[in-house]
C-alpha cells in the first residue's frame, strides 16, 4: 500500500477585515502563524469567503500601491474585478479566471469591482495570494498574465466525482497555463458527493490545501470542512482526498521553496533591510512610475 502524506496541522484565518472598500478578507498567512518562510515560496494568502457586496454606483476596490520583489495571484470563483497598472496592463476577470501580476522591479496597480458588477452588486468569491520571486528575478520587469477560465487544465475525476482544474504546473499529466520563475503546482478541485482525488508532489515542495465549499476527507482519517487551510508535511507519501458532500471545493497548492533571506515590509519583499529602505525609496522619488493612471 503506498504511503499517505502526514498532515502537519489545521488553521484557521484571522478574522475578517476590509482591504480597501472591497475586499472582505481572512489573512490565512503570515497573520497569526509562522508560514512566511513554513510555506515558501508563497508568503501571503487572503480569503475573500463568499460575501454579497450590495449594487454601488462607487466602484469598490483598492487604489493605486506599489510592489516590489514578489507576484500577485488573483483567483475568481464568483464576481467580477479589475485590474490596472503603470506598466499598461488592464484586465477584467470573473468566475473561473486568474490574474497573474508579477511586481518584480516594482510598479504601482489599483484592483476594483469591475463597473457593470459593481452597479447591480451580488456575490463576490476570491483569493489572492503573494508568491515570493527568487534574488535572481526580484528585480524582473513587471508583466502580467491574464488566465482566462477556458485556458485552464482541466482533468476529469473518475465516476464522475468531479474536476481538477489546473492554473500552474500539473496534475496527471495536464498542464496549466500559468509560467512561473520557480516550481509551482496550483488547482482547484470541484468534487461531486463522494468523488476522490489522488495525487502526489514532491516532499521537498511546501504543500497545502484551503477548503472552499463543503467538507471532505483527507488520507482517510481526517476531515477538514470549509474555511479549514491544511498543511502538510514534507515526506513522502500520497495526498487522498474524498468528497463527503456535493459541490465541494478546494485548492491545492505547493511549490519548491525559495531558500533565500526574505524581508518583508507592507508592500514589498525583498532579501534584506538595506533593500526594503530602497524599495521605498524608490517609490518615495518616483521610480516605480506615475500614481495617476
Amino acid at each position: 500500500m503506498t504511503a499517505l502524506r502526514t498532515i502537519q496541522g489545521t488553521y484557521k484565518g484571522a478574522p475578517f477585515h476590509m482591504v480597501g472598500d472591497g475586499f472582505r478578507v481572512s489573512n490565512y498567512f503570515p497573520s497569526g502563524t509562522n508560514f512566511q518562510q513554513r510555506f515558501s515560496p508563497f508568503i501571503l494568502m487572503d480569503y475573500n469567503a463568499p460575501f454579497v457586496f450590495p449594487p454601488s454606483d462607487n466602484v469598490k476596490g483598492v487604489g493605486a500601491h506599489p510592489h516590489r520583489g514578489f507576484e500577485t495571484v488573483t483567483i475568481a470563483y464568483d464576481g467580477y474585478i479589475e485590474h490596472n497598472d503603470n506598466s499598461g496592463n488592464h484586465g477584467i476577470i470573473g468566475p473561473g479566471d486568474v490574474q497573474w501580476m508579477t511586481a518584480g522591479s516594482g510598479l504601482l496597480h489599483k484592483e476594483y469591482h469591475e463597473r457593470e458588477f459593481s452597479k447591480r452588486g451580488g456575490l463576490f468569491h476570491m483569493i489572492q495570494l503573494w508568491v515570493n520571486l527568487p534574488r535572481s528575478q526580484k528585480m524582473h520587469p513587471p508583466q502580467y498574465q491574464e488566465l482566462l477560465k477556458a485556458q485552464m487544465g482541466k482533468v476529469e475525476l473518475p465516476d464522475d466525482g468531479g474536476a481538477v482544474r489546473v492554473i500552474a504546473g500539473e496534475y496527471k499529466e495536464v498542464r496549466g497555463p500559468a509560467q512561473t520563475f520557480t516550481p509551482i503546482h496550483l488547482f482547484d478541485i470541484q468534487f461531486n458527493l463522494n468523488g476522490k482525488a489522488e495525487f502526489t508532489l514532491p516532499e521537498s515542495y511546501n504543500t497545502g490545501l484551503l477548503v472552499l465549499k463543503g467538507s471532505l476527507q483527507i488520507n482517510d482519517i481526517q476531515i477538514a470542512a470549509a474555511g479549514d487551510f491544511i498543511l502538510f508535511d514534507n515526506v513522502p507519501g500520497d495526498i487522498v482526498l474524498e468528497a463527503l458532500t456535493d459541490d465541494a471545493l478546494v485548492i491545492v497548492l505547493s511549490g519548491e521553496p525559495i531558500d533565500e533571506p526574505m524581508v518583508q515590509r507592507g508592500p514589498f519583499v525583498m532579501n534584506s533591510h538595506a533593500e526594503i529602505m530602497e524599495a521605498f525609496q524608490d517609490f518615495q522619488l518616483g521610480k516605480m512610475g506615475n500614481p495617476d493612471f
